[in-house]
């Protein structure tokens, strides 16, 4: 999710504009974040284990 579009709940202003203390502490928090929202490699990796695995069992026993 971007900060773009969300409303501080302490001002009442854009958090993109971080007119208060929480709108800036968020606003950082949200910019840490990388292109997948911070999840973590292993949860990745492992899905991407899991998807390769039901690909593979369904390549080996077609309809």
């Amino acid at each position: 999710m971007t900060y773009d579009r969300l409303v501080c709940a302490n001002c009442a202003g854009p958090v993109s504009e971080g007119r208060c203390p929480v709108c800036r502490a968020n606003r950082e928090r949200l910019q840490q974040r990388g292109p997948l929202g911070g999840s973590h490699p292993v949860v990745l990796l492992t899905l991407l284990i899991l998807l390769m695995a039901a690909v593979a069992l369904v390549a080996a026993h077609p309809l």
